[in-house]
């Protein structure tokens, strides 16, 4: 199993960081093949021509050049995965946002039923995780957020995880136990 983690941690260190970090380890000790993506570095939409570029016809971005098309390719060939970001003012951080809407163009044309190749996402487990700092507030629109898009985009939300400085002792510890088990095979929905 390939597991991608999607990242939109700007920082080296912090909470988000060693929750990614957690999920990392729990994913590779449950037997898979692990990658990080940090998106946090990637080009915002360009909004191309009438609003839309080789994104509706191609599936493409015409600015893809800066690693996003890289990034699409390792989506595709990825069998499950872990969206996790801190969250700026109840939302998730910047670049996440960015990434998430240049992905949801390529896919738009896909979503709408017409001819090409199929949806990356469709079908695919994806944990999503949110690290708000300072109050802990914003966890739950954060997470409604990446929700939205992952039901856009036809994944299969495997958990919800929220990770602050009061929980995280036990938090960075579901996030481990989570990723491992998804690595494993666990589907959502199965009773254990």
């Amino acid at each position: 199993m390939k597991y991608l983690v999607i990242s939109g941690n700007p920082k080296k260190k912090g909470l988000c960081h060693a929750v990614t970090e957690e999920v990392l380890r729990g994913a590779k000790d449950g037997g898979a093949e692990v990658e990080l993506l940090t998106v946090e570095k990637l080009e915002r939409c360009h909004v191309c021509g009438d609003g839309w570029g080789t994104c509706r016809e191609q599936h493409r971005c015409t600015f893809g050049g800066d690693g996003f098309n890289a990034a699409q390719e390792a989506i595709q060939k990825a069998d499950a995965f872990c969206f996790i970001t801190p969250v700026y003012w109840a939302e998730m951080a910047e670049g996440l946002k960015s990434f998430f809407d240049r992905l949801r163009r390529c896919e738009a044309a896909l979503f709408a039923g017409k001819d090409g190749p199929p949806r990356i996402l469709s079908g695919k487990q994806v944990l999503l995780i949110a690290s708000p700092g300072g109050s802990g507030n914003g966890a739950l629109t954060c997470l409604e957020q990446m929700d939205r898009f992952t039901r856009h985009t036809g994944a299969v939300i495997f958990d919800y995880i929220s990770v602050n400085r009061w929980n995280n002792d036990y938090k960075k510890q579901s996030a481990y136990s989570a990723a491992k088990a998804m690595a494993e095979g666990r589907k959502n929905g199965e009773t254990l």
